[in-house]
């Protein structure tokens, strides 16, 4: 929204902090998860991948995403769907392993160590897939000149764990595409008020 210039108001619900903090989200989504987005019609949309692919659609001349019609379109809706589907899925279990784990610290760990693996995994097959790619179309970013809203994605669901190193590991030729999210001047205040770079960001949370 910061680059298409939509006026927004964020409303703070850390979700994961308890039943107070869910509940500000209860009558927007009733799994009480974010992020939820409320369009000025009063239409609800959840799902992150939702919501940016309806924004790159909605306001086309932000050119945030291929249009229906563009070459890219097909890689666009796949790698969009790709990340909640392989990766973000796994914080559901990373941010608790107990869930799936049970109570034994061990079987945490063997958990955690096991997630970190596939996220790698994970992009290191879309990197596969995105770098031939990449270096036919000869752009800055994943799908081509454009900064658009895969790459954002991708900007901010590699900054969590097992964080960046692991990322520009397994995926080098996307990491410079993400690096030119991270270095986009528009996007300068929001990084440093949501996401802010400091010294050992990129490592932090390494352990798991």
């Amino acid at each position: 929204m910061t680059l298409i210039g939509l006026p927004y108001e964020i409303i703070e619900a850390p979700t994961w902090e308890g039943e107070v903090e869910q509940a500000k989200v209860a009558a927007v989504n009733p799994l009480k998860q974010i992020p939820a987005l409320v369009t000025p019609e009063g239409e609800t949309l959840t799902e992150s991948a939702a919501i940016l692919i309806w924004l790159a659609d909605r306001y086309p001349q932000a050119k945030l995403g291929p249009a229906i019609d563009h070459p890219m379109r097909g890689q666009f809706l796949r790698w969009m769907t790709f990340i909640p589907a392989s990766i973000y899925s796994l914080f559901w279990v990373r941010d608790e392993p107990s869930r799936l784990g049970g109570p034994d610290p061990e079987v945490q760990a063997r958990i955690k160590a096991a997630t970190a693996d596939r996220i790698a995994d994970c992009w290191a097959m879309m990197e596969s897939q995105l770098a031939p790619l990449m270096d036919r179309h000869g752009g800055r970013y994943l799908l081509g000149d454009e900064l658009g809203v895969l790459d954002l994605y991708v900007a901010v669901v590699s900054r969590w764990g097992p964080r960046r190193v692991r990322f520009y590991e397994a995926a080098p030729r996307m990491s410079e595409a993400v690096r030119r999210a991270d270095a986009d001047p528009r996007l300068a205040a929001f990084w440093a008020e949501r996401f802010p770079f400091f010294d050992g960001w990129e490592r932090l949370g390494q352990q798991g």
